[in-house]
């Protein structure tokens, strides 16, 4: 019995450690085959009935390495971005500028009477340097001139700084603000993105021209309509940021200096002139209370003489009837 339970532990300890050998193994091939993964070939894997199968929509193009971002040379100081190609590109390098949104608000009082000239030569400004008004208002006083207003520029990025100088010099300068908005690494993101997204839409292409049967085609061109919408989508942005960094935008207000008005009128002059104002702005408001209720007023009459008119043809008929009575009685003695 001794010899049978000293078997039986020592065949239990060699199975568990030939299970631990064997376990310890897989797990090295696995971590090295993951470690060295060699590149997948789309085009060659497709067999006709199982091309999804075999390869996946998500792995056709992210599996190749985008264009990463990486430090500038030392003792650069151009504000320049240095990229590397992806893999499946090019193996050079290549420059990005820094890609930077300027915009500008500014607030400038003009001289007594100069808003409409000021006005226009800020729309000429624009056209001179390569811009135009993309908004306007004015604003008028209580005699009807215009005496204030905003006007909304967009010039090229490289006359930013020249056009804002010369608006300055077009009265005194109440309120300048000025913003930069850096938009490089989305640029530079959108572009890789841009690319991968063309690659994974040439193999869906090449996809598209192995498919035999009905059902992959669809399968095929579902994939494909989703990667060339996010293709639009990125062009879309790419296109509105571009405008944005190319044009300027410069928020200008305009203002006359507004009329000082004495308000301390004393002695007996003010006092009737504060008496006279007060009589019109009570009349002013006791004719425009009366236009309100003019309809009610109206109505109300018309209910008024009904009720006269009937109340005074009910007194006839009695003053009648009693005559008619008096008559009668009259008759009879």
């Amino acid at each position: 019995m001794k010899s049978f339970k000293k078997k039986f532990l020592t065949g239990a300890i060699v199975a568990a450690m030939l299970a631990a050998f064997i376990l310890t193994g897989c797990a090295t091939m696995r971590s090295a085959s993951q470690a060295v993964r060699p590149e997948r070939d789309y085009s060659e894997g497709y067999e006709a009935g199982s091309m999804l199968k075999e390869v996946p929509a998500d792995e056709m193009a992210y599996e190749k390495s985008a264009a990463t971002t990486v430090a500038a040379p030392a003792g650069d100081t151009s504000g320049e971005l240095y990229t590397d190609a992806g893999s499946s590109d090019a193996a050079t390098s290549q420059t990005v500028s820094a890609k930077l949104i300027k915009n500008a608000s500014i607030q400038v009082e003009v001289q007594k009477g100069s808003f409409e000239k000021a006005l226009f030569a800020i729309a000429s400004l624009a056209e001179q340097n390569n811009g135009y008004v993309s908004n306007s208002q004015s604003y008028s006083d209580s005699e009807g001139k215009m005496t204030s207003g905003t006007i909304t520029i967009r010039v090229d990025k490289n006359n930013f700084d020249a056009v804002l100088n010369k608006i300055k010099e077009m009265g005194t300068v109440q309120n300048v603000t000025i913003s930069v908005s850096d938009v490089t690494q989305e640029y530079v993101d959108n572009e890789s993105r841009l690319k991968n997204l063309e690659a994974q839409r040439q193999s869906l292409l090449k996809l598209m021209d192995k498919s035999v049967t009905v059902k992959d085609s669809i399968e095929v061109q579902r994939e494909l309509s989703n990667v060339e919408g996010q293709i639009e989508i990125i062009k879309g942005r790419q296109n509105y940021l571009d405008n944005l960094i190319a044009y300027s935008t410069i928020d200008v207000y305009i203002s006359e200096p507004k009329a000082i008005t004495d308000s301390t009128e004393g002695g007996f002059t003010g006092a009737v002139k504060r008496g006279a104002r007060g009589a019109l702005t009570a009349l002013r408001v006791i004719t425009m209370v009366l236009i309100a209720i003019s309809p009610l007023l109206v109505i109300a009459g018309i209910i008024l003489i009904i009720i006269w008119q009937s109340l005074r043809a009910k007194n006839r008929r009695r003053a009648r009837m009693k005559a008619e009575q008096a008559n009668q009685e009259i008759q009879k003695k």
